[in-house]
């Protein structure tokens, strides 16, 4: 634990704190250490054999609000003992707690259709903060108390420290499969024009298929990488290369067709990067990801080492450790289907803790800031395009503040031009804000 409790420290005081800044926060309750640190952080019972990993463990809402942040464990009360500042608000359990998804290994029969923890079950919604990263807020008030005893800090800066555009191909596209192209005919019946545009596409080129809006989507990404640099921005498409026993992961495209190779030529052209999108199926059975990662390296002609999980079907905290299995470093599906925000209370990258075993590992969660499905969908947030947008905004203002990562999820076929569909507009707004920033 020891390692975990440092590596937190580190990250709430945020990136180019020395090491020696770290020394100077105690985690203990030994009063007669305490003269050893600047700071000194009461740990609550949450640690404690008997408590870890029961229910017990679980805070109680409503949570104590320290200096106007809530917080999970301990006591909303700070002292000056012997020029040494004693935090009873144990902000290392609340940090851990969030960023190691623990409480999803604790609710282990709470599940949504498809076996994933949902986000109006947890914490963070139900307290109220899934649209603020209230980890970054606890490093604001460790440095801020650090400061108070004669500790400097760089001023913060603002800003979004880097974007990631990134797109999940689910599809290629509607008609091009004999079975997209039935559909299309019968439904033609009552609608010519899809008819017509499955014929077109079908026997034509996927260049006519309105899913295929790849094209229009690594424009848009490359206006914005333009703009703010490619060192803060990059494109990512996650490609499926494997699953097809469960419906979810269907329709497979082939690899070695003339659709693919033109989708595969185009990303090389507009400098997408390539990652795993994990099968539906191996959200179920973790060991699978092995094989697919080998898939995917074959596919894209060099390893790979991004992945996230199609349905952002990520079911189990350990399952991670198949990821690191596999030769996976960073992992992007570190958000809920059904509500936008901060799944793991950070809008920063940090090391997965796996709270089973209780260790640190170099498996890095990007946190996924918002997908497209999630503001649309009946089933989910149900926006209107101007709350859709409005509630973009919010959170990426969150990202600023707090100089962190933008992830970002959108689809080709929600992009398409469908008069019933907002989100191809939707990109267009936000793209447009981003490039401000």
């Amino acid at each position: 634990m020891i390692e975990i409790i440092q590596y937190i420290i580190g990250f709430l005081l945020g990136d180019g704190v020395s090491p020696e800044t770290v020394t100077q926060v105690g985690y203990t309750a030994d009063s007669k250490s305490f003269h050893k640190y600047k700071l000194v952080i009461l740990p609550s019972q949450f640690f404690d054999n008997e408590v870890y990993g029961t229910t017990n463990s679980i805070p109680k809402l409503p949570l104590q609000i320290f200096d106007e942040v809530p917080i999970l464990f301990g006591t909303a009360k700070s002292e000056l003992i012997n020029g040494t500042v004693i935090l009873h608000a144990d902000l290392i359990a609340s940090t851990y707690y969030l960023v190691s998804r623990y409480e999803e290994m604790i609710f282990t029969d709470i599940k949504d259709q498809h076996g994933r923890f949902p986000g109006t079950q947890s914490l963070p919604y139900k307290a109220g903060f899934i649209d603020s990263p209230i980890v970054e807020e606890y490093g604001n008030l460790l440095r801020s108390y650090l400061d108070s005893v004669g500790v400097e800090f760089p001023e913060h800066q603002p800003g979004i420290k880097k974007i990631y555009l990134t797109h999940d191909v689910d599809k290629l596209s509607h008609y091009r499969p004999i079975r997209g192209l039935v559909g299309g005919l019968l439904r033609g019946f009552k609608h010519h024009k899809e008819g017509k545009r499955a014929l077109k596409s079908f026997f034509l080129s996927i260049t006519y298929d309105p899913w295929y809006t790849f094209p229009w989507l690594f424009d848009m990404d490359n206006s914005l990488k333009n703009k703010i640099g490619a060192y803060r921005c990059e494109n990512i498409a996650f490609v499926r290369a494997g699953g097809g026993r469960r419906v979810e992961d269907r329709p497979l495209y082939m690899y070695n067709t003339p659709d693919f190779y033109m989708f595969k030529r185009l990303c090389r052209k507009k400098g997408i990067t390539f990652g795993l999108h994990a099968s539906y199926e191996a959200g179920i059975y973790p060991h699978r990801l092995f094989d697919e990662k080998k898939n995917m390296d074959k596919i894209a002609k060099r390893r790979v080492f991004y992945n996230r999980h199609h349905y952002l079907n990520s079911r189990h905290p350990q399952d991670m450790l198949s990821l690191i299995e596999a030769g996976i470093t960073d992992d992007f599906t570190m958000g809920y289907a059904d509500v936008a925000g901060f799944r793991l209370g950070t809008c920063k990258p940090v090391r997965w803790i796996n709270p089973l075993s209780q260790r640190l590992t170099d498996l890095v969660l990007h946190p996924l800031t918002v997908m497209d499905n999630t503001l649309s969908d009946k089933k989910y947030m149900y926006f209107n395009a101007h709350d859709a947008y409005e509630y973009c905004v919010r959170l990426i203002d969150m990202v600023e503040k707090w100089n962190g990562e933008l992830v970002l999820l959108w689809h080709n076929t929600s992009v398409s031009k469908n008069p019933t569909s907002y989100h191809r507009e939707l990109y267009k707004k936000i793209i447009r804000y981003l490039s401000k920033k």
